[in-house]
Protein backbone atom coordinates (compact mmCIF):
# COMPACT_ATOMS: atom_id res chain seq x y z
CA UNK A 1 0.00 0.00 0.00
CA UNK A 2 2.92 2.40 0.32
CA UNK A 3 3.17 3.02 -3.37
CA UNK A 4 -0.57 4.18 -2.98
CA UNK A 5 0.06 6.14 -0.32
CA UNK A 6 2.44 7.87 -1.71
CA UNK A 7 0.34 8.89 -4.61
CA UNK A 8 -2.81 9.80 -3.01
CA UNK A 9 0.10 12.42 -0.90
CA UNK A 10 1.30 13.64 -3.66
CA UNK A 11 -1.96 15.67 -4.52
CA UNK A 12 -1.62 18.03 -1.10
CA UNK A 13 2.41 18.17 -1.32
CA UNK A 14 2.45 19.22 -4.82
CA UNK A 15 2.17 22.95 -5.25
CA UNK A 16 0.15 23.29 -8.82
CA UNK A 17 -2.85 20.92 -9.40
CA UNK A 18 -4.33 20.05 -12.46
CA UNK A 19 -7.83 18.78 -13.11
CA UNK A 20 -8.02 17.78 -17.08
CA UNK A 21 -10.97 15.53 -17.03
CA UNK A 22 -14.60 16.71 -17.71
CA UNK A 23 -13.16 20.36 -17.22
CA UNK A 24 -9.84 22.09 -17.24
CA UNK A 25 -8.69 23.41 -13.88
CA UNK A 26 -5.61 25.02 -12.29
CA UNK A 27 -5.02 24.95 -8.85
CA UNK A 28 -2.13 26.71 -6.85
CA UNK A 29 -1.34 25.85 -3.37
CA UNK A 30 -1.08 28.64 -2.06
CA UNK A 31 -3.53 31.35 -3.85
CA UNK A 32 -6.48 31.38 -6.38
CA UNK A 33 -6.22 30.75 -10.06
CA UNK A 34 -9.33 32.50 -11.86
CA UNK A 35 -11.26 29.87 -14.13
CA UNK A 36 -10.22 31.69 -17.16
CA UNK A 37 -6.57 32.88 -16.02
CA UNK A 38 -5.66 34.39 -19.37
CA UNK A 39 -5.97 34.63 -23.20
CA UNK A 40 -7.23 31.46 -25.09
CA UNK A 41 -3.58 30.69 -27.04
CA UNK A 42 -2.13 31.06 -23.24
CA UNK A 43 -4.40 28.18 -22.12
CA UNK A 44 -4.20 26.14 -25.28
CA UNK A 45 -0.21 26.10 -25.00
CA UNK A 46 -0.22 24.87 -21.56
CA UNK A 47 -2.45 22.45 -22.19
CA UNK A 48 -0.24 21.20 -25.17
CA UNK A 49 2.45 21.32 -22.51
CA UNK A 50 0.59 18.91 -20.60
CA UNK A 51 -0.14 16.44 -23.51
CA UNK A 52 3.68 16.22 -24.07
CA UNK A 53 4.92 16.27 -21.07
CA UNK A 54 6.87 12.95 -21.48
CA UNK A 55 9.03 14.14 -24.49
CA UNK A 56 12.26 15.69 -25.09
CA UNK A 57 11.65 19.68 -24.89
CA UNK A 58 10.18 21.03 -28.37
CA UNK A 59 11.91 24.04 -29.96
CA UNK A 60 9.33 27.08 -29.76
CA UNK A 61 8.57 26.47 -34.28
CA UNK A 62 7.59 22.62 -33.57
CA UNK A 63 5.08 24.04 -30.93
CA UNK A 64 3.50 26.80 -32.99
CA UNK A 65 3.53 24.58 -36.16
CA UNK A 66 1.68 21.76 -34.00
CA UNK A 67 -0.38 23.97 -32.37
CA UNK A 68 -1.50 26.86 -34.43
CA UNK A 69 -0.49 25.78 -37.54
CA UNK A 70 -0.52 28.80 -40.59
CA UNK A 71 -2.29 30.85 -37.62
CA UNK A 72 0.61 31.38 -35.03
CA UNK A 73 3.37 33.48 -34.43
CA UNK A 74 6.70 33.68 -32.29
CA UNK A 75 4.70 36.85 -30.90
CA UNK A 76 1.56 34.67 -30.00
CA UNK A 77 3.82 32.24 -28.35
CA UNK A 78 5.88 35.09 -26.45
CA UNK A 79 2.50 36.32 -25.06
CA UNK A 80 0.95 32.98 -24.43
CA UNK A 81 4.11 31.86 -22.46
CA UNK A 82 3.73 35.41 -20.36
CA UNK A 83 0.39 34.32 -19.40
CA UNK A 84 1.58 30.78 -18.38
CA UNK A 85 3.96 32.51 -16.09
CA UNK A 86 2.34 34.96 -14.99
CA UNK A 87 -1.30 32.94 -13.74
CA UNK A 88 0.95 30.35 -12.15
CA UNK A 89 4.14 32.97 -10.81
CA UNK A 90 2.69 36.25 -10.47
CA UNK A 91 5.34 37.82 -8.09
CA UNK A 92 8.21 35.88 -10.39
CA UNK A 93 10.64 38.59 -11.20
CA UNK A 94 10.99 39.68 -14.87
CA UNK A 95 14.45 38.32 -15.71
CA UNK A 96 14.07 35.15 -13.38
CA UNK A 97 13.57 31.22 -14.56
CA UNK A 98 10.24 30.10 -14.78
CA UNK A 99 9.95 27.50 -12.55
CA UNK A 100 6.86 25.57 -13.88
CA UNK A 101 7.80 25.69 -17.83
CA UNK A 102 11.43 24.87 -18.32
CA UNK A 103 13.26 26.84 -21.44
CA UNK A 104 16.12 25.12 -22.90
CA UNK A 105 17.50 27.37 -25.80
CA UNK A 106 14.79 27.71 -27.80
CA UNK A 107 13.16 24.75 -26.71
CA UNK A 108 10.60 24.17 -23.55
CA UNK A 109 8.73 21.59 -21.43
CA UNK A 110 6.41 21.53 -18.74
CA UNK A 111 8.72 21.24 -15.54
CA UNK A 112 6.18 18.00 -13.20
CA UNK A 113 8.43 17.86 -10.63
CA UNK A 114 5.99 20.87 -8.36
CA UNK A 115 2.48 19.94 -10.52
CA UNK A 116 0.00 17.12 -9.76
CA UNK A 117 -2.07 15.79 -12.68
CA UNK A 118 -5.31 14.04 -12.67
CA UNK A 119 -4.35 11.93 -15.94
CA UNK A 120 -1.37 11.15 -15.06
CA UNK A 121 -2.15 9.88 -11.56
CA UNK A 122 -4.56 8.03 -12.91
CA UNK A 123 -2.18 5.85 -15.30
CA UNK A 124 0.10 5.26 -12.04
CA UNK A 125 -2.87 3.71 -9.85
CA UNK A 126 -3.74 1.85 -13.41
CA UNK A 127 0.00 0.59 -13.44
CA UNK A 128 -0.14 -0.32 -9.12
CA UNK A 129 -3.70 -2.63 -10.46
CA UNK A 130 -2.21 -4.03 -12.98
CA UNK A 131 0.88 -5.16 -11.20
CA UNK A 132 -0.66 -6.47 -8.06
CA UNK A 133 -3.92 -7.75 -9.85
CA UNK A 134 -3.24 -10.83 -9.77
CA UNK A 135 -1.02 -11.43 -6.70
CA UNK A 136 -2.45 -9.18 -4.17
CA UNK A 137 -6.37 -8.61 -4.69
CA UNK A 138 -6.50 -6.19 -1.94
CA UNK A 139 -4.19 -3.64 -3.25
CA UNK A 140 -5.45 -3.96 -6.97
CA UNK A 141 -9.15 -3.00 -6.03
CA UNK A 142 -7.56 0.06 -3.63
CA UNK A 143 -5.47 1.00 -7.07
CA UNK A 144 -8.25 0.53 -9.18
CA UNK A 145 -10.66 2.15 -7.54
CA UNK A 146 -8.40 5.48 -6.85
CA UNK A 147 -8.13 5.15 -10.94
CA UNK A 148 -12.07 5.24 -11.20
CA UNK A 149 -12.40 8.17 -8.78
CA UNK A 150 -9.87 10.36 -11.28
CA UNK A 151 -11.63 9.90 -13.88
CA UNK A 152 -14.49 12.42 -14.40
CA UNK A 153 -14.96 12.79 -18.23
CA UNK A 154 -13.12 13.17 -21.54
CA UNK A 155 -10.15 14.56 -21.51
CA UNK A 156 -9.80 18.58 -22.36
CA UNK A 157 -13.42 17.88 -23.08
CA UNK A 158 -12.86 22.02 -24.17
CA UNK A 159 -10.50 20.99 -26.75
CA UNK A 160 -12.61 18.39 -28.11
CA UNK A 161 -12.13 19.37 -31.65
CA UNK A 162 -8.51 19.70 -31.72
CA UNK A 163 -6.52 17.86 -33.65
CA UNK A 164 -3.54 17.72 -31.15
CA UNK A 165 -5.75 16.72 -28.53
CA UNK A 166 -7.23 13.64 -29.76
CA UNK A 167 -4.92 10.87 -30.12
CA UNK A 168 -3.93 11.70 -26.35
CA UNK A 169 -7.90 11.97 -24.90
CA UNK A 170 -8.23 7.97 -27.19
CA UNK A 171 -5.33 6.97 -25.25
CA UNK A 172 -6.60 7.96 -21.72
CA UNK A 173 -10.35 7.01 -22.70
CA UNK A 174 -9.02 3.04 -23.32
CA UNK A 175 -7.48 3.43 -19.71
CA UNK A 176 -9.81 4.57 -18.28
CA UNK A 177 -12.34 1.75 -19.60
CA UNK A 178 -9.96 -0.50 -18.56
CA UNK A 179 -9.40 0.51 -14.67
CA UNK A 180 -13.43 0.51 -14.76
CA UNK A 181 -13.49 -3.09 -15.80
CA UNK A 182 -10.85 -4.44 -14.54
CA UNK A 183 -12.21 -3.50 -10.87
CA UNK A 184 -15.58 -4.95 -12.19
CA UNK A 185 -13.64 -8.10 -12.81
CA UNK A 186 -11.94 -8.55 -9.94
CA UNK A 187 -15.14 -7.71 -7.78
CA UNK A 188 -17.83 -9.70 -9.73
CA UNK A 189 -17.60 -12.62 -7.02
CA UNK A 190 -18.19 -11.07 -4.40
CA UNK A 191 -19.89 -7.66 -5.30
CA UNK A 192 -21.54 -8.40 -8.73
CA UNK A 193 -24.09 -5.69 -8.37
CA UNK A 194 -21.12 -3.32 -8.05
CA UNK A 195 -19.88 -4.87 -11.32
CA UNK A 196 -23.27 -4.29 -12.86
CA UNK A 197 -23.16 -0.23 -11.79
CA UNK A 198 -18.97 0.04 -13.02
CA UNK A 199 -19.81 -1.66 -16.05
CA UNK A 200 -22.70 0.12 -16.94
CA UNK A 201 -19.87 3.04 -16.12
CA UNK A 202 -17.45 1.71 -18.92
CA UNK A 203 -20.96 2.30 -21.01
CA UNK A 204 -21.81 5.27 -20.26
CA UNK A 205 -18.06 6.34 -21.66
CA UNK A 206 -17.99 3.83 -25.01
CA UNK A 207 -21.36 2.18 -25.25
CA UNK A 208 -19.77 -0.35 -28.25
CA UNK A 209 -16.87 -2.01 -25.21
CA UNK A 210 -18.11 -5.11 -25.57
CA UNK A 211 -16.01 -6.74 -22.66
CA UNK A 212 -18.83 -4.63 -20.80
CA UNK A 213 -22.13 -6.29 -21.47
CA UNK A 214 -20.30 -9.67 -20.97
CA UNK A 215 -19.47 -8.75 -17.24
CA UNK A 216 -22.90 -7.79 -16.60
CA UNK A 217 -24.20 -10.94 -18.22
CA UNK A 218 -22.09 -12.88 -15.97
CA UNK A 219 -23.22 -10.20 -12.91
CA UNK A 220 -26.67 -10.98 -13.19
CA UNK A 221 -26.31 -14.82 -13.23
CA UNK A 222 -24.71 -14.50 -10.41
CA UNK A 223 -27.32 -12.44 -8.53
CA UNK A 224 -29.89 -14.87 -9.98
CA UNK A 225 -31.22 -13.03 -12.78
CA UNK A 226 -31.11 -14.86 -16.21
CA UNK A 227 -33.80 -12.82 -17.56
CA UNK A 228 -31.49 -9.49 -17.30
CA UNK A 229 -28.32 -11.83 -18.65
CA UNK A 230 -30.16 -12.53 -21.67
CA UNK A 231 -31.09 -9.05 -22.33
CA UNK A 232 -27.49 -7.49 -21.67
CA UNK A 233 -26.55 -10.11 -24.25
CA UNK A 234 -29.28 -8.31 -26.50
CA UNK A 235 -28.53 -4.69 -25.63
CA UNK A 236 -24.59 -5.65 -26.95
CA UNK A 237 -26.19 -7.44 -30.25
CA UNK A 238 -28.02 -4.34 -31.07
CA UNK A 239 -25.80 -1.53 -30.31
CA UNK A 240 -22.94 -3.55 -32.44
CA UNK A 241 -25.12 -3.85 -35.25
CA UNK A 242 -26.39 -0.22 -34.83
CA UNK A 243 -22.72 1.30 -34.77
CA UNK A 244 -20.87 -0.72 -36.65
CA UNK A 245 -22.66 -3.78 -38.43
CA UNK A 246 -20.59 -5.97 -36.77
CA UNK A 247 -21.90 -9.12 -34.87
CA UNK A 248 -20.91 -10.06 -31.12
CA UNK A 249 -17.47 -11.82 -30.37
CA UNK A 250 -16.79 -15.23 -30.34
CA UNK A 251 -16.59 -15.16 -26.99
CA UNK A 252 -19.75 -13.07 -26.01
CA UNK A 253 -21.60 -15.61 -27.99
CA UNK A 254 -20.16 -18.72 -26.37
CA UNK A 255 -21.36 -16.69 -22.84
CA UNK A 256 -24.94 -16.27 -24.39
CA UNK A 257 -24.88 -19.72 -25.50
CA UNK A 258 -24.37 -21.22 -21.94
CA UNK A 259 -26.71 -18.48 -20.58
CA UNK A 260 -29.61 -20.56 -22.46
CA UNK A 261 -28.49 -23.77 -21.68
Amino acid sequence: MENIEKLIASFSEAEVRIFSFGQFKIEHKEFEIPDQWGRDKAMQLFQFFIISRNRHALHKEQIIERLWEENGTDQDFKVALHGINKALEPNKEARAKAKFVVRQGAAYKLNMEYIWLDSEKMEDFIAIGNKNVKSNKEIAIVAYQAAVDLYKGSFLPNRIFEDWTTTERERLQILALDAFLNLAEVLLEEQPSESLRLSEAALNIDNAWEEAYRIQMVAHMINGNRVQAIRAYQRCKEVLEKEFSLEPLPATNQLYRSLLS
